[in-house]
């Protein structure tokens, strides 16, 4: 088994690598990186990997917001010191945690929590959606509250309380409200999407976001997608094929 590691602190590193290689000696450590530029890179490098030992916090920000711009494939183990309370709901979809301060003992046993969650045919692999929460939970992040609109008359502040949906116009975005006007967001789709609050909004593909709270009607589409429509907006909105379980799943939350 392949395994990557994603932690800052050289003695934390050491003291991992000499439990993997004592308790799970078939694996083979293939990187170490301290930062998000290097998660990214050795994700790249090693696409297949098996399993990722990771610490939330890197020396350049959060392994969380790298690991929303690679194609993730595998479960993660989370090596953090982060609360032990607000870790355990993420004790699925691919996640489990090793609470630091650790010993052998706590080791072993997260050892044992992973086989159990993750050595199955119908793991779920972490997604966005996943890390957007995690970060929530944590308190990572404020999310946006309002966006400022350029208009002829001056700047207008839009609250994303009164957005309907995002959808994406090349380099920038139109926000659209409950009376189906469209306003220009000088943001990108992954910006926008980075910004908002995943309990409230959800990106169903490449190019539209929406908010729950405007949503009229969902119906079957061809070829497992879903068919929304939007309070104000006459043309519907469409899951892709790849979002349509993720979505699936958001709105039983």
């Amino acid at each position: 088994m392949d395994v990557l590691i994603f932690e800052d602190e050289i003695p934390a590193y050491e003291k991992l690598l000499t439990y993997i290689e004592k308790y799970l000696p078939e694996c083979a450590v293939k990187g170490w990186g301290r930062s998000k530029v290097e998660v990214k890179h050795l994700m790249e490098k090693h696409p297949d990997i098996q399993l990722i030992f990771s610490d939330i916090e890197l020396l350049d920000g959060t392994s969380l917001d790298a690991f929303n711009e690679v194609d993730l494939k595998c479960p993660i183990i989370f090596c953090t010191a982060f609360d032990q309370y607000l870790l355990q709901a993420f004790n699925s979809n691919g996640i489990a945690y090793l609470l630091k301060p650790y010993d052998e003992e706590k080791f072993k046993e997260s050892i044992e929590k992973y086989k159990k969650l993750f050595e199955r045919e119908s793991l779920n692999k972490p997604n966005t959606e996943t890390f957007k929460q995690l970060k929530h939970a944590l308190g990572q992040k404020d999310f946006k509250k309002r966006f400022s609109i350029k208009k002829k008359d001056g700047i207008k502040l839009l609250s994303v309380d009164e957005i309907t949906s995002f959808k994406a116009n090349g380099d920038f975005c139109f926000a659209f409200d409950a009376k189906g006007e469209k306003h220009v967001v000088n943001y990108s789709m992954g910006e926008i999407d980075e910004k908002l609050d995943p309990s409230q909004f959800f990106r169903i593909n490449r190019s539209e976001i929406i908010n729950v709270n405007f949503i009229q009607k969902i119906q079957p589409y061809f070829k497992n997608r879903l068919s929304i429509s939007i309070q104000g907006i006459d043309e519907s909105s469409h899951t892709s094929t790849s979002r349509t379980p993720e979505f699936r799943e958001w709105l039983e939350r």
